[in-house]
């Protein structure tokens, strides 16, 4: 049945007075500052790739071909206690702990390693298809980036990929995902010549925060043509202790988060 003239205006009137439903509104990711609680001593020659706490002592792996380390650092003082170089022809890059092995990735050589934790002794190597870039663990996988927008899941036994999780922030893929840590629940990540950590939902792979470390290593510390980016992040869980570096600084920092504002 046709409408009359009349009829449609009306219609056409109702549907005017019906309020519409307001857009939702886009969605914010808070952002984070830092305050500096305190400042630790840090290798100015270690090119770092790889950070994490366990049983009192840093543990970080360095990179560059034929410079590639994993060390056993005291965290107070910045000493090396104990290391094992790597191969001159690998370029290390992060690292994790599992059990009584210290597991880590190198660059382009699709190449892993397990060290003995107490003695740094290598184990066995095994491989991955693609770049390596960061390692951490949750309490039942290994955690691995490796550049792309992309998270792998590993077996921590057999150290197979179970799955990945794209990463986005605010719907669009993060590349140039890199060191890694895991801190009660979330992933944090650097990203790659940046000053920001992403706060990543390991389920969704959403990110769910940004921490902004802008300014953190003083100019003054900074040295032309060598110090080069924010990347190391450590977690100390029975302390609550969120330890931060970068490639070559000259020291390493422990923070908590400070608020900061919402980043759409």
């Amino acid at each position: 049945m046709s409408l009359s003239i009349r009829s449609r205006r009306a219609f056409a009137a109702i549907l005017a007075a019906v309020p519409l439903a307001a857009a939702p509104a886009p969605m914010t990711v808070p952002v984070w500052g830092y305050k500096v609680v305190n400042t630790y001593p840090h290798d100015p020659n270690a090119f770092t790739e790889g950070l994490f706490y366990q049983d009192g002592y840093l543990y970080e792996s360095t990179g560059l071909e034929g410079h590639s380390s994993v060390r056993k650092v005291r965290l107070e003082t910045g000493k090396v206690v104990d290391g094992a170089k790597l191969p001159a022809e690998l370029f290390g890059e992060g690292i994790t702990s599992w059990d009584d092995r210290l597991i880590g990735l190198t660059w382009k050589t699709q190449v892993g390693y397990e060290l003995d934790m107490k003695t740094l002794a290598i184990k066995r190597q095994f491989n991955y298809p693609g770049e390596g870039w960061g390692l951490t663990h949750s309490d039942r996988e290994l955690v691995m980036s490796d550049g792309t927008p992309e998270l792998r899941f590993l077996d921590p036994s057999t150290l197979h990929e179970l799955r990945r999780v794209k990463v986005t922030a605010g719907g669009k893929p993060l590349e140039q995902i890199n060191e890694l840590e895991w801190v009660e629940g979330e992933v944090y990540a650097n990203v790659w010549q940046t000053d920001r950590i992403a706060r990543i939902d390991p389920k969704t792979g959403a990110v769910t925060g940004w921490i902004d470390l802008a300014g953190l290593l003083p100019k003054k510390d900074f040295i032309p043509d060598r110090t080069d980016v924010l990347n190391g992040i450590a977690y100390d869980a029975a302390g609550k202790r969120l330890f931060v570096t970068g490639k070559l600084w000259p020291k390493l920092f422990e923070i908590t988060l400070v608020p900061k504002a919402a980043k759409r």
